[in-house]
């Protein structure tokens, strides 16, 4: 069995990263923009745990801040879905743009 190399799994993670950021600033979507902050999140988890299993072996803190992470991720995602149906209930749009004009 073969380990895979640091290098390739940090590049994955890089790949995430990257596609997290451009669909954060290029989409108008709510929803793709909630994923595209998942995407991002999942890339950190991915570079929490492939530095802990390289780097120190023996310990479990890398995965612990995954867990940490993954647990955030999830209360915000459930928040964040929240506010947007509440959004589109009420406008009936989740679009960037019709929320920035919307006047409370």
């Amino acid at each position: 069995m073969h380990a895979v190399p640091l290098e390739h799994i940090l590049f994955v993670s890089t790949a995430l990263f990257f596609i997290g950021m451009f669909g954060l600033f290029t989409r108008r979507n709510l929803i793709t923009i909630l994923m595209s902050i998942e995407l991002t999140l999942n890339s950190v988890n991915i570079n929490f745990i492939a530095f802990n299993k390289y780097l120190y072996p023996e310990k479990l803190d890398g995965v612990f801040f995954t867990i940490f992470i993954i647990t955030i991720a999830a209360a915000e995602a459930a928040v964040a879905i929240a506010i947007i149906i509440n959004l589109y209930r009420s406008h009936k749009s989740i679009d960037v743009e019709a929320a920035a004009e919307l006047k409370f």
